[in-house]
C-alpha cells in the first residue's frame, strides 16, 4: 500500500472505488484493515480512502504527545494528497473523535458524517481510563492491553463464537506501536466540542451499538440532539465496534443514510 508524507509523517492509505470521495478513519489500537467490509461495499458507489491514523498500523508512530489539531492537520493534508476536496465520513471510536475535530478546524471538508461509537465529550471516568491505560501500557507494553481491551469492545458471547476474529483484533492492538497509542492517548480525552456542535451542519448520523460500554449509546443520543442535521441509530446486540460485531445491520444504516442524502 501507498504511503504519503504528510504533516512531518509517514501515512500508510489505500484507495478503491469510483464515485464521491469517502473516507473511512478506525477506532484506537486499530488499523485500516477494520474497515475491509466497507471497503468492499462502499467501493461500488464512492472512491474510498481507508489510512492508519497516526501512531497506528504502518503509520508513524512519533514519541511526542497528539493534539486533536495535529491529527486534523494530518487528515486535511492526506485528503490533499489524494485529491479530494470534500469527502463523506465514517469514523468510529476515535475516527469520530477525529472527524468532529476536523470538521470544526477545517469548515466545509466534509460533506457527510457517520459518527459511530464515538463522542462529542469524555466523562471524567472516562478521562481517567485513558490515563490508566496508558499507565499499563507504559509498565506492561501493548500486550497488557489486548485481553482487557477485547472485553470492553466485544460481548462475551460474541468473543466466544469468533475465535478468529478476535484473534485478528487481538494482533492489531498487540502490534500497535506503543508510543502511538500514548500519543494518541493524549489526544482523544481532550475532546470538548459539545458546545459546538451546531457549527456542524452536514448531514450526520449517530451510530451505536445497542450494548457499547465504551461509548454508550447515550453519547450518541447527544449527537443527535446537538448536530443540527443528525439522526441516531441503535444496532441491537453489538458492543463497541459495531462493524465487526454486526456487520449486516452496520452497512445497511450505512447504506440507508448515504441513499437519503445524495
Amino acid at each position: 500500500m501507498p504511503k504519503a508524507r504528510i504533516n512531518g509523517i509517514d501515512v500508510r492509505y489505500v484507495v478503491t472505488g469510483s464515485g464521491p470521495w469517502l473516507a473511512l478513519s478506525h477506532s484506537l489500537a486499530c488499523r485500516l484493515e477494520m474497515w475491509d467490509e466497507e471497503v468492499r461495499r462502499l467501493s461500488r458507489r464512492f472512491t474510498v480512502l481507508a489510512y492508519d491514523s497516526r501512531g497506528h498500523g504502518e503509520t508513524s508512530a512519533p514519541a511526542v504527545a497528539y493534539t486533536l489539531d495535529m491529527i486534523a492537520d494530518d487528515i486535511k493534508g492526506l485528503l490533499d494528497h489524494v485529491g479530494a476536496r470534500q469527502v463523506h465520513w465514517i469514523g468510529l471510536s476515535m475516527g469520530g473523535v477525529f472527524g468532529l475535530a476536523t470538521a470544526l478546524r477545517y469548515p466545509g471538508i466534509f460533506a457527510s458524517m457517520v459518527l459511530a461509537d464515538t463522542s462529542s465529550r469524555l466523562s471524567p471516568e472516562g478521562i481517567q481510563a485513558f490515563k490508566d491505560r496508558v499507565a499499563a501500557v507504559r509498565a506492561g507494553g501493548m500486550e497488557a492491553m489486548v485481553q482487557p481491551t477485547l472485553k470492553r469492545w466485544f460481548k462475551d458471547s460474541f468473543r466466544e463464537k469468533q475465535p478468529a476474529l478476535m484473534a485478528r483484533v487481538a494482533d492489531w492492538i498487540r502490534t500497535t506501536p506503543a508510543d502511538g497509542y500514548i500519543g494518541t492517548s493524549a489526544a482523544i480525552p481532550t475532546i470538548d466540542v459539545t458546545g459546538r456542535l451546531g457549527e456542524i451542519t452536514v448531514p450526520c448520523l449517530a451510530l451505536v451499538g445497542a450494548d457499547d460500554i465504551a461509548m454508550p449509546p447515550a453519547f450518541s443520543k447527544i449527537l443527535a440532539e446537538r448536530l443540527p442535521n443528525c439522526r441516531m441509530v441503535e444496532i441491537p446486540d453489538a458492543g463497541h465496534l459495531s462493524n465487526l460485531e454486526q456487520p449486516e445491520s452496520f452497512n445497511h444504516s450505512l447504506e440507508k443514510f448515504h441513499e437519503h442524502i445524495l
